[in-house]
């Protein structure tokens, strides 16, 4: 019994450290955005391409990664995730030193196909390392764990790339064009440090983990994958059109959670706040975050609620917040922008369940269609980027992308997990 004991506490602390370091390195980009704007000289359309190209990943390497796994097993797997995600860092320093925003680039695509690795490989372990019956208290340390690390990313980060933001910035008008690019040649080479700290860090986990003491995941049979469903006759994925709208929603939803975390920042600044103020407003949302994940994932659901109507209600919070953000400004707009992350919190494992939910021999592909909606990170936060420069003058305006967003998840929420697909009828004389 000891044993079991220490055998679970181990492995909830080295899954848990995973789950931190998801969020950590995912959150990173908040203050790049703005740090790379600034250093690349780059429009806010331009800018967020540093969102498009780390989770464009997601949608690149979602199935890829499944047959690297096959190949792998999971903990080798978690090990070269790890591993690939220590490349992409050190592809910071190249970049940093000859300022090239392509190569930055090229080095988040790199640490998101590494994360898609390791997330496909360790998300399985929060169920299989205890009981059944306590996987939901997992899932809920793991989310803290997550948004928690997604909270210290940014500060952390910034005190060493963009701790004299405001004062930088202003020192670049008075220079010449010779005396600015030495000055950005400068800012960019702050990057080198940290990055250099996390490929480390990342490559020496990976051998931790290696030889760790997490049970492997043995894969299904063929047999194991059918299980009894009303849909276990379809033929197609495509008759299935409940998965499609959570497909859709999910692929909203991160859209809308990434414009939320990553954009605020560059907003504030817009607002003309202080860099100093406004780089930790991606720590708030997230904080936001952590407080409705409790609140909502661990008070109320199932006790008061259920999470279908947990995830209607999110939505209705995300409408109103984002209306009300829009036609506020200042702090108090910021604010509100921030407070979606607490709209978002419970979004994810509400819509993923009602998606899944009778795939039956679909089930490994519907997984894989989820996971490749994260796509809708890389996506809509640059329909974000392009209204802002639209909007230069008014740019809470950008933020009217979110409402179709919440209205998706809304519709998702109230009938479109329950559609069912309808076989056409012949008539015949």
């Amino acid at each position: 019994m000891n044993s079991n004991k220490r055998q679970y506490v181990t492995s909830m602390i080295i899954i848990g450290v995973l789950f931190f370091l998801f969020g950590f390195i995912t959150w990173l980009n908040g203050i790049l955005i703005p740090y790379l704007k600034i250093a690349c000289e780059l429009n806010n359309l331009q800018s967020l391409m540093v969102a498009f190209s780390f989770y464009i990943a997601y949608f690149v390497m979602a199935i890829p990664s499944g047959w690297v796994l096959k190949k792998t097993g999971f903990k080798k797997g978690m090990m070269l995730g790890l591993w690939v995600m220590a490349v992409g860092a050190l592809i910071f320093i190249p970049a940093a030193l000859i300022r090239s925003f392509p190569v930055f680039l090229i080095g988040l695509f790199i640490l998101g196909t590494g994360l898609t690795v390791l997330q496909t490989s360790s998300n399985p372990y929060v169920t299989i390392i205890g009981p059944v019956e306590s996987a939901a208290s997992r899932i809920s340390i793991m989310g803290i764990c997550n948004k928690v690390a997604g909270a210290l990313a940014p500060i952390i980060l910034a005190y060493f790339i963009l701790s004299d933001g405001d004062s930088f910035v202003q020192s670049l008008s008075a220079m010449s064009a010779e005396e600015k690019n030495i000055a950005l040649d400068s800012l960019a080479y702050r990057a080198i440090a940290p990055y250099t700290v996390i490929a480390i860090s990342l490559f020496l986990l990976g051998i931790m983990m290696r030889y760790s003491p997490l049970p492997e995941i043995e894969q299904e049979d063929n047999n194991e994958e059918e299980s009894t469903s009303d849909n276990e006759s379809e033929k197609s994925i495509f008759h299935l059109p409940h998965l499609w709208m959570g497909v859709l929603a999910l692929f909203f939803y991160v859209g809308v959670e990434v414009i939320a975390g990553d954009t605020i920042i560059r907003y504030g600044i817009l607002l003309n706040i202080d860099i100093a103020q406004a780089k930790v407003f991606t720590s708030y949302t997230l904080i936001a975050m952590v407080i409705g994940y409790i609140f909502i994932g661990l008070v109320l659901i199932p006790k008061i609620i259920s999470q279908r109507i947990a995830l209607v209600l999110s939505a209705i919070l995300g409408i109103a917040f984002t209306i009300i953000a829009i036609f506020t400004t200042g702090t108090t707009s910021v604010f509100f922008i921030a407070m979606l992350g607490f709209a978002n919190a419970i979004v994810w494992p509400a819509i993923w369940p009602l998606a899944i939910h009778n795939t039956g021999k679909h089930i490994k592909t519907a997984s894989s269609l989820l996971i490749m909606a994260i796509a809708g990170g890389a996506t809509l936060p640059l329909v974000w980027g392009a209204l802002a420069d639209y909007f230069v003058h008014q740019p809470q305006n950008a933020y009217w992308i979110c409402i179709p967003c919440y209205l998706m998840i809304l519709y998702f929420g109230l009938w479109g997990y329950k559609l069912k697909y309808r076989k056409s009828i012949s008539y015949t004389k």
